[in-house]
């Protein structure tokens, strides 16, 4: 049975916190829903910087600026009051594979989503009883596609599809976990932090494998649940607040660390 020394306990704690700050934030993902105080800002906010997530985060941060100044920086007041003429200034935004469809599409879900519920938090409704938020991932995307194949599907990953999600689950986090740091926001109550699951990107992988965190090769959901399974050794309760050690780890090249 894995355990973890008390080494590496003594590093994650370190690295932890050293990068749950708010030092943190201005050259990350989270730093664009930071830039509002209303909830559905932030979750709007959050959702397309969660989806942008992918390449440099210089080039990100560029890219969900831009869509926000589209929007006139009032994500929520767009989606609600957006007319055919409102949303033609969305056309020709592209980041990556992310079009102007898939923007549009995804406007066009949360127009409806909000006319019907308060908060965002209610589109990841799932079991409460389960361990982790797979549940909760899947019942997502199959609301944002309806049930159906669709092109922007593809940017939301689910476990379903044995995906490690590492975007939604990040975004999960930051929606979740809550504490005196200021970098998570802590608004959704209904996910606990205990079932959250770890954002297994490309830093998180390399650390955690070095680190011993995890015997698998593939960075799937099998491998984002054994990591956070380990590190729930360590903290049960909010096993997904390593991620900043892990990440942050990644980010500064810390490889040479013998644990």
């Amino acid at each position: 049975m894995w355990s973890a020394s008390n080494q590496l306990i003594d590093l994650l704690e370190e690295k932890h916190k050293q990068f749950n700050s708010p030092e943190f934030i201005d050259t990350d993902p989270i730093s664009i829903p930071h830039l509002f105080t209303q909830k559905q800002d932030i979750e709007i906010a959050g959702l397309f910087a969660s989806i942008l997530a992918w390449g440099q985060r210089k080039t990100i941060l560029k890219k969900c600026n831009e869509l926000l100044e589209r929007m006139d920086y009032a994500p929520y007041q767009f989606i609600q009051g957006a007319k055919d003429q409102d949303l033609k200034r969305l056309e020709g935004f592209v980041h990556r594979t992310f079009n102007d469809f898939d923007l549009l599409y995804t406007v066009s879900f949360l127009q409806e989503h909000y006319a019907k519920h308060e908060s965002l938090e209610s589109a990841f409704a799932g079991n409460k009883e389960d361990e982790h938020v797979r549940s909760h991932l899947s019942n997502f995307r199959k609301k944002f596609t309806k049930g159906e194949s669709v092109r922007t599907g593809k940017h939301i990953s689910t476990p379903d599809k044995k995906s490690a999600c590492k975007r939604l689950n990040m975004y999960l986090r930051w929606m979740v976990r809550e504490d005196d740091k200021g970098v998570d926001f802590g608004i959704w109550k209904e996910i606990k932090p205990y079932q959250l699951v770890l954002p297994c990107d490309v830093h998180v992988e390399r650390v955690a494998k070095h680190l011993g965190l995890t015997d698998r090769i593939k960075p799937d959901w099998d491998m984002a649940i054994e990591i956070t399974n380990r590190l729930k050794t360590i903290d049960p309760k909010d096993p997904a607040r390593f991620d900043f050690a892990l990440f942050g780890m990644g980010i500064e090249k810390y490889f040479t660390v013998s644990i």
